[in-house]
């Protein structure tokens, strides 16, 4: 059966699972071994070489996905984004990157970036020529994410894979967001695909995993680094997380649905001054959004009205939880500027238009009446909560 000719879910359920040859079980069998014969083998497999044969079949399921030649899977969203920033980045070299990114990556670049002698440029914008201006003449690499984290804007992966092959350059994406079920960058031109596996991946909020999906030239030079960085996963992970991958396209297209829903009910609430969704036709870039991406994803963001405080809210809610992290099957709700992107300094944060008052919230598969209600609860709570303490 060739992988090109079958569905999504059949790629998360079959594609890159270890066969059981002893018992014929229908599961992938877990080896846990740290060490492997090195005479008389076809390959001389050791955990951190990423070679393991739980990690070699993860990392074909990955590439399946994305529609890559290869992949590799990492301790951490951030492993996998550093290491393939560095694998392509040197002393004296430059890298442009998208204006608004996750917290993590913009720390990583403005606190280590200059310890290595790399320069950095963030845009003052999403649309191609604000990445063009950017670009020098020592420019190897181009850093996108999209939907971003946390405002859902959209950037335009086929206008930013040719501006990258216009100038010899390797374009990154962080796809976390969209997730694979979602969104495949490398269809439109981009060269590397980032993920945190820890997130629709994992799905479940129990595992911490990254992964990375790129032409076998490209994951050469990325493993290259990744076996000195020490970066590999547990066995024991992985196979969690194939596990967690077999059902990952039924659980995405259940929180698309959601987040839809969702969206709507709080674009017209009165509590609420602005919601950040590409699926609604309110969204600057919904066309954009439309035209790259399979469903608009589980994740939307949105502003209280300043009646209403936003700690307060999340504390009163009784279904949905005040969590960290974001893509588990349970709904969760935060406050940026608190946890993703509390590294920001304030000025930088209100730059990138990320508030007090925005919460972002990771959609479920709850009913979503039941997330309406409890909505409605809190609110009404902080609301006479407001009134009792002005009165």
């Amino acid at each position: 059966m060739q992988q090109k000719k079958i569905g999504l879910n059949t790629i998360c359920t079959h594609v890159g699972e270890v066969k059981d040859e002893q018992f014929k079980g229908a599961v992938s069998p877990l080896y846990m071994s740290s060490s492997y014969a090195f005479e008389d083998v076809d390959v001389k497999r050791y955990p951190r070489y990423f070679n393991t044969p739980n990690q070699e079949a993860l990392c074909k399921k990955i590439a399946a996905l994305e529609h890559t030649q290869a992949g590799l899977i990492f301790g951490s969203g951030m492993a996998a984004i550093t290491t393939s920033l560095m694998a392509f980045l040197r002393a004296g070299d430059h890298v442009v990157l998208q204006q608004v990114l996750y917290g993590g990556t913009y720390n990583l670049v403005v606190e280590e970036f200059d310890k290595f002698g790399i320069e950095y440029s963030f845009t003052h914008g999403w649309a191609p020529e604000d990445f063009e201006k950017k670009i020098r003449s020592n420019t190897k690499v181009i850093y996108i994410e999209t939907p971003s984290n946390p405002l859902l804007t959209i950037t335009d992966l086929d206008a930013i894979g040719k501006l990258a092959k216009k100038h010899g350059l390797i374009s990154m994406i962080d796809n976390t967001f969209a997730s694979p079920v979602n969104q495949n960058p490398i269809d439109f031109g981009i060269d590397v695909v980032i993920h945190s596996a820890t997130k629709y991946m994992g799905g479940h909020s129990d595992i911490l995993a990254g992964a990375v999906a790129s032409s076998e030239e490209n994951i050469n030079r990325i493993f290259a680094l990744a076996k000195n960085f020490g970066g590999s996963l547990s066995d024991y992970t992985v196979w969690l997380l194939e596990r967690s991958l077999k059902t990952m396209g039924l659980r995405v297209k259940a929180q698309n649905a959601n987040a839809q829903h969702m969206a709507e009910y709080l674009f017209g609430h009165k509590a609420v001054t602005r919601v950040y969704y590409p699926g609604l036709k309110s969204h600057p870039d919904h066309e954009l959004a439309k035209s790259q991406m399979n469903g608009f994803g589980g994740m939307l963001s949105f502003e209280l009205h300043e009646d209403y405080d936003a700690t307060q809210f999340q504390k009163e809610l009784q279904l949905i939880k005040p969590s960290m992290s974001l893509a588990g099957v349970e709904s969760t709700m935060l406050s940026p500027t608190k946890t993703s992107h509390a590294l920001l300094g304030a000025e930088e944060r209100a730059k990138q238009g990320i508030l007090d008052g925005l919460i972002r919230f990771s959609v479920g598969i709850e009913e979503p009446e039941d997330l309406i209600a409890d909505i409605e609860q809190a609110l009404e709570k902080v609301r006479l909560g407001r009134v009792a303490t002005t009165s």
